[in-house]
């Protein structure tokens, strides 16, 4: 038979608790409460301080600040020690309300009070005193409240190291397997989150940013400059020859060939030959001749910038399969790739590559890179790679979609591209004309269908 007088026995449950055991069951849980709060803020706090924080931590030499720099020395530690720590006090919140409810309304109390208690009452508690309030106000004081908690952190971290440390070694198997499978980012999804998540960064740093996501892509074939380009000089010329052939030049390493440009046989320094210009057309320049490095075309520029890094060189000359000269990459050329083009005092600004005629019509000069071309129309770098062959020039990817060397005026369509062929000679293309068909620009400068 239903009660007829549930609130009358309900209220009579709870006056036969005692007002000493709700008083201190609600004391421990704000007690719980506020270490659950103190130990959340202490995430945010720790992780969030800047580079000029750890500078005055360093500069102060209290016991807090030495506490606090040990605990970012070991940041797995301290994540662990702290995420053991909140989850156990708010097991213990939500264990003591439990009990409490049941010493009120009995074990076997169903309903809306309970679920109202257990589910919606404690729940909110934990999660906007216990994560969001301290949180917030840790972001803020991330330096006053590390310093504050570094004291209890540091003792809990040793308390509960040999639960630490299991978690840490799980958590490191499980890096291992994930490894071992590959599992990576794309470069076009990694360029999409940038677009994404760039949109108000200017330009400048959002082309430095697409720079450092596709540089490890860029092979050392893609960002050279050709051997027509290089300026060269034979071991047999005679001093006076060299310094005007230096002095026209403006660059501060030539390389230095014997008989033909695929035997290069060395690396000459112009600051070696400083102490001799006063020398006359006989001096025998070749002892300062430094050793050249060699490197592939298929090798990638993120490695190369590591080899230079490591040897102590700005300059290497790139062999094709056979060990000819194919042509020559230097620490700008691959510096250029991140930050965009950098011109100094030698460089012939008047000597460009591009010219916009209109937002849908450029010239190019057949020479340039088609990493370059791609950069300057800001088009995807992969797009040409089913159709250019073995080349990475613009004059390349056409004579490889024409078989054969067109003429002046001659039209080449590919895809929404029209490349028309503004001067040419006997072996190569050397200026052509660029029309974009169906494509507009977006906010951002980009073309889209």
């Amino acid at each position: 038979m239903d009660d007829p007088y549930p609130s009358y026995h309900l209220l009579a449950q709870i006056s036969d608790v005692s007002i000493s055991y709700l008083i201190f069951n609600s004391l421990l849980f704000i007690l719980l409460l506020v270490g659950s709060a103190l130990v959340s803020g202490s995430e945010v706090a720790f992780f969030s301080l800047s580079n000029e924080d750890l500078g005055n931590l360093q500069e102060d030499q209290s016991d807090k600040a030495k506490q606090v720099i040990q605990l970012i020395e070991a940041p797995k530690n301290l994540l662990s020690t702290i995420l053991i720590l909140n989850n156990l006090i708010n097991i213990g919140i939500v264990t003591l309300t439990t009990f409490v409810s049941w010493s009120i309304f009995g074990m076997n109390a169903t309903g809306i009070v309970i679920i109202l208690i257990q589910t919606i009452g404690i729940t909110f508690a934990i999660v906007f005193f216990g994560e969001i309030v301290p949180k917030v106000y840790a972001s803020k004081a991330s330096l006053q409240f590390s310093m504050i908690m570094a004291p209890s952190i540091s003792f809990f971290g040793a308390v509960l190291k040999p639960i630490s440390l299991f978690l840490m070694a799980m958590s490191n198997l499980i890096e291992k397997n994930i490894q071992k499978r590959g599992y990576s980012l794309s470069v076009n999804e990694l360029n999409h989150a940038l677009e994404i998540t760039t949109e108000d960064t200017p330009e400048e740093e959002r082309d430095i940013l697409k720079g450092i996501v596709n540089f490890g892509t860029l092979t050392v074939k893609q960002v050279m400059r050709s051997r027509m380009d290089i300026t060269a000089v034979d071991e047999d010329m005679d001093f006076h020859e060299l310094m005007d052939k230096i002095n026209k030049s403006g660059f501060s390493r030539i390389p230095v060939f014997q008989e033909t440009i695929d035997n290069i046989s060395g690396i000459l320094y112009i600051k070696d030959l400083l102490p001799f210009i006063e020398r006359d057309e006989d001096f025998n320049w070749n002892d300062l001749i430094r050793k050249s490095y060699f490197v592939p075309e298929n090798k990638k520029v993120d490695t190369l910038l590591k080899d230079f890094q490591l040897k102590r060189v700005h300059m290497a000359i790139v062999v094709d399969e056979y060990g000819g000269t194919s042509g020559l990459v230097t620490l700008e050329d691959l510096i250029e790739e991140i930050i965009g083009e950098i011109n100094d005092e030698f460089d012939d600004t008047d000597d460009v590559f591009f010219q916009e005629i209109d937002t849908n019509t450029f010239i190019f000069e057949g020479k340039v890179s088609l990493n370059d071309f791609c950069k300057k129309l800001e088009l995807d770098a992969q797009m040409f790679d089913e159709v250019k062959g073995e080349n990475e020039s613009l004059g390349g990817l056409l004579l490889e979609l024409n078989s054969k060397l067109p003429k002046n005026g001659t039209k080449i369509h590919f895809e929404e591209f029209e490349f028309t062929i503004l001067a040419v000679d006997a072996r190569k293309i050397k200026k052509v004309k660029v029309r974009l068909i169906g494509l507009d620009k977006d906010s951002t400068g980009a073309f889209t269908d």
